[in-house]
């Protein structure tokens, strides 16, 4: 698919929230999407449910899809590629203008207590989780234009849920109070996630905040709603299901079966067993009922009904959530280890609540993939996108982990943790995904890292509310020059235009680049020449002598043996390097360097692809291991692949690199 523009509906909503900078989303580029990986069904004869799949695109693989890259440009790619109206439940938990810099913690594989790699500073590798680093306006800018293309893809009886904090949850109302219209909202949910919050009592001068807030939109009117229960509490088990019925044992409460309003609200009047009142049932109902032992009389004769306690479905769920605990402490060690994941059972109410089985949920900051994982275990189909590589990685081991749970589920016919219930099917709708990639990122990450890691050490103190400059240093403004080119005369004559539109600026500037022409150096040696103010200095971070030669980011490797050995193919890893977690190590270290004795502590999972076509990783086998202290086997046997197929092995490092090599079948290993 070429890139084309994409017309977006416009907001009609009131009242509307004004900011610096709004402007209305009419239309947003969609660009094609690259093909990367396939996870295709495990082997086996695993059953899938009955899914409708006549109105999914024809030229979309049917299964999960998850994509990388900017969800603006994510959910423009699917408008344009026949998703419009078709996503019943869209979620998603975006970031909350905290100011922080969000970073995942690194646990090396091994025995419990092993090695941590703590990600508190950048490096090249995949740590940066995202920055919640914004100004206001930019912020609201950036969350109206994503719920505008977001609204495109919204069902007819669908419901929109934005989880958020306080701190800017009335500025997010307002925002899709217009973009939905205010008639669509439903509720404001309160989770209570957490019981104290760790700075009060130190000399924080405010009450803690131990809550978030999930807003919920429909569209359309006949949304749907499938009503959840809570357990009765103990108080009210004890208090109104105080009867045993004699032969039983089943505990009870008496109901009232008089017509509630009486005879003016249309109740039944009539003689029943020498009382005369209006009733709530019929006199054929009230004998059925009678004849089943469901009646109770009092010493006066008053009937009562009795409802068993263990036909209860509970009280149905209000808007104060507070019996659901946030992921934290020793309960992160099972999960993603991902710094703002979001517990199952959120999520898995938020799907019942809003889909049925065979429906289409839809995250857009995907994360630690919980949404996905958990409507794949409920039955429903799901999308799921993320500008971040790691939580790319992250989301498809975690989906693998709950494919491989669901086909042990069939073949042994234990349940284990799929979540599953009376209205939640056993049987997936899907047992493959794909994974893809919207107008390649990759660099993009690298350089976004890449740009914080050089700040950082020259000294330079970044600025994001300057659309030119990226930061100050001293008493010098900062240009930052994208690293994917040298810098050029280009890039200086585009600084000496900006600096013309800002006559008031007498500061020197400093530039910061990964190369230089010969000519930018001339440019420079002429601009300067008797210049008192805005004078320009230049560190080139590979050759600047007091600055440069940092950046030496050695990628992953491996030595991988692939052979045949009868009818079999057996691929043998003996050696896996990662530079990026020796790095990491010996910074933590000190004076002693760091020496990793079992190379599978630094590897997160194995995946083989044994016909690659060069482009599309398709996963014929996938070593995730599932507890941090085991590690990976290193030696696969697989059924041997055609003469002249080529096998690819992929392995992921517990930063999140990636190395891949690619060999012809019965051919020497290649890197």
């Amino acid at each position: 698919m070429s890139q084309k523009d994409i017309p977006v509906a416009k907001a009609k909503g009131r009242p509307m929230l004004t900011w610096v900078g709004k402007k209305p989303l009419a239309r947003v580029t969609a660009f094609p999407a690259q093909h990367i990986e396939t996870v295709p069904a495990p082997a086996g004869d695993v059953p899938l449910a009955a899914v409708d799949w006549s109105d999914w695109p024809r030229d979309v693989p049917q299964g999960g899809l998850l994509y990388h890259g900017d969800n603006k440009e994510v959910l423009a790619h699917l408008l344009a590629n026949g998703f419009r109206g078709k996503v019943k439940l869209i979620y998603i938990d975006p970031p909350f203008d905290s100011g922080a810099d969000y970073v995942r913690k690194v646990q090396l594989r091994g025995p419990k207590g092993g090695t941590k790699v703590e990600g508190e500073d950048y490096t090249l590798g995949e740590q940066v989780q995202y920055s919640d680093i914004w100004a206001n306006d930019n912020y609201l800018q950036f969350m109206y234009e994503r719920l505008l293309i977001a609204k495109e893809l919204l069902a007819d009886g669908g419901l929109f849920v934005l989880h958020c904090d306080p701190a800017r949850g009335h500025y997010l109302k307002c925002v899709m109070d217009e973009v939905f219209g205010s008639e669509a909202f439903v509720n404001q949910v309160v989770w209570k996630r957490s019981d104290a919050h760790s700075d009060v009592g130190q000399g924080a001068k405010h009450f803690g905040t131990v809550h978030d807030m999930i807003f919920f939109y429909a569209q359309g009117g006949a949304y749907t709603w499938n009503t959840q229960f809570t357990p009765l509490p103990t108080s009210t088990v004890e208090q109104w299901y105080r009867n045993v019925e004699e032969g039983t044992e089943r505990r009870y409460n008496k109901a009232d079966v008089t017509g509630p309003g009486g005879a003016v609200k249309g109740n039944p009047v009539y003689e029943w067993k020498g009382i005369t009142r209006a009733w709530r049932y019929s006199k054929e109902r009230m004998a059925e009922l009678d004849k089943q032992g469901l009646l109770v009389y009092t010493a006066s004769g008053m009937p009562y009904q009795k409802r068993y306690l263990d036909e209860s479905k509970g009280v149905p769920l209000q808007d104060w959530w507070d019996d659901i605990q946030m992921v934290r402490g020793i309960q992160r060690r099972g999960e993603s280890h991902y710094p703002t994941e979001k517990p199952g059972e959120l999520l898995a109410r938020v799907i019942k609540v809003a889909t049925n089985p065979g429906d289409l949920v839809l995250d857009c900051f995907i994360g630690s993939g919980t949404t996905a994982a958990v409507a794949q275990k409920l039955g429903r189909r799901w999308i799921g996108c993320d500008i971040n590589k790691g939580a790319i990685q992250t989301t498809a081991k975690r989906l693998q982990g709950v494919i491989a749970e669901q086909q042990k589920s069939a073949l042994t016919g234990r349940q284990g943790d799929l979540m599953a219930d009376e209205n939640a099917p056993l049987l997936p709708c899907q047992l493959a995904f794909t994974t893809w990639r919207v107008n390649d990122y990759d660099l993009q990450i690298q350089h976004n890292e890449a740009v914080e890691l050089a700040c950082e050490h020259l000294g330079i103190t970044r600025r994001h509310t300057d659309p030119f400059f990226g930061g100050i240093r001293g008493q010098m403004l900062v240009k930052i020059v994208p690293f994917n080119h040298p810098l050029t005369p280009l890039d200086l004559e585009a600084l000496r235009t900006e600096l013309k539109t800002r006559p008031e600026e007498e500061r020197d500037i400093l530039v910061v680049s990964l190369g230089i022409e010969h000519a930018a150096r001339d440019w420079l040696t002429h601009y300067n020449q008797n210049r008192p103010i805005n004078k320009i200095h230049l560190v080139e971070l590979r050759s600047d002598r007091k600055s440069g030669g940092f950046i030496k980011h050695e990628p992953l490797s491996a030595q991988i043996d692939i052979r045949r050995e009868g009818e079999k193919l057996i691929v043998e890893i003996t050696d896996v390097v990662s530079p990026s977690i020796l790095q990491r190590l010996n910074k933590e270290g000190g004076v002693f360097r760091a020496e990793i004795a079992d190379w599978r502590a630094v590897v997160d999972c194995v995946l083989i692809d044994t016909d690659h076509d060069g482009a599309v990783f398709k996963v014929a086998l996938a070593d995730v291991p599932e507890r941090k202290q085991d590690f990976v086997s290193g030696r696969y046997d697989l059924p041997a692949s055609q003469p002249g197929a080529t096998v690819a092995v992929k392995i992921i490092d517990m930063l999140g690199e990636e190395f891949v090599s690619t060999a012809v079948f019965g051919a020497e290993v290649q890197p």
